[in-house]
């Protein structure tokens, strides 16, 4: 299939970037890796008016580990994580899923502000922004503000981001001792089914701070409260997780559709949370297991 028609516009800096977004009389959309939208303008689910190319701005492809956390750059690419070539520190969780997100291809050309933007509610880089507490930075021709990921998704590829809005940066606040990424597809590279993450710190041998979040239920990652409650404090073992899973289970209202009912769902959510927190008590404080 081929796309309506559109003007394109690359963009040599941030601030032509957010001029051309900010015009009224014609509907922009950001072109960044292009892994999501040119098959979105080929299907024509969507009909810019004009393409504005942002993939060869300088300095927005980074990762930087410092004092107060993990700052990535919003055209940072997939595989950039997959072959990051050091430990993380408490945030390897997100090199762990790169190799998880499509097919080699898309990797080498798909950004992780991209798909942020994009609001897959299955995607891994969205799930795992929730997880860990993201902020995500976005510029305008008003000025740049930060909004958290955890209300950053708002439904089916819908976010909170303004039309003349661009990311520019990721920030993952808070290293985390235990995190793990679980996710059932039909086939390798294919967006998930179910995905659970999962993080959480131990302290005196019993569970601080933990974190549920799900893809692949809802339109939207789905973060796990009552679940969480259940683990929070308890000591890190397969009747706690056993436990937390079922509470899982319990909480959320899958949808059906043609690769599962909402059952099966639950079922899958259930085992791939106890799967996660099993592999994420695993893990050693200064890093996290493989993700599978």
């Amino acid at each position: 299939m081929k796309p309506p028609p559109f003007t394109y516009r690359r963009a040599a800096s941030i601030d032509e970037a957010v001029a051309l977004l900010a015009s009224d009389e014609v509907d922009a959309k950001v072109l960044a890796g292009g892994q999501s939208l040119t098959p979105m303008l080929n299907l024509r689910l969507t009909r810019p008016e004009l393409l504005v190319d942002v993939g060869r701005l300088p300095g927005l492809r980074y990762i930087r580990r410092g004092d107060d956390g993990l700052h990535v750059g919003a055209l940072t690419r997939h595989d950039q994580f997959e072959h990051y070539p050091a430990p993380l520190d408490g945030f390897d969780v997100l090199r762990e899923a790169a190799p998880l997100i499509g097919h080699h291809p898309i990797r080498t050309r798909g950004t992780i502000g991209g798909s942020l933007a994009h609001g897959d509610g299955s995607a891994e880089w969205c799930i795992l922004a929730v997880l860990l507490d993201a902020t995500i930075t976005a510029v305008s021709g008003r000025g740049s503000r930060i909004i958290e990921a955890d209300g950053f998704f708002e439904g089916l590829f819908t976010t909170t981001l303004e039309p003349d809005e661009l990311i520019v940066d990721i920030h993952f606040p808070r290293p985390r001792q235990h995190a793990a990424l679980e996710e059932f597809a039909r086939r390798h590279g294919d967006f998930a089914v179910v995905a659970a993450a999962v993080a959480f710190d131990v302290e005196h041998e019993r569970v601080t701070d933990p974190r549920i979040v799900l893809g692949g239920v809802a339109t939207t990652p789905v973060r796990c409260r009552a679940a969480e409650a259940v683990l929070d404090g308890e000591s890190p073992t397969d009747d706690a997780f056993e436990a937390a899973g079922r509470a899982v289970a319990d909480e959320i209202e899958p949808p059906g559709d043609l690769h599962a009912p909402p059952e099966v769902r639950r079922r899958m959510a259930d085992r791939l949370v106890r799967r996660a927190l099993r592999r994420a008590a695993d893990a050693n404080r200064e890093g996290v297991s493989h993700a599978g």
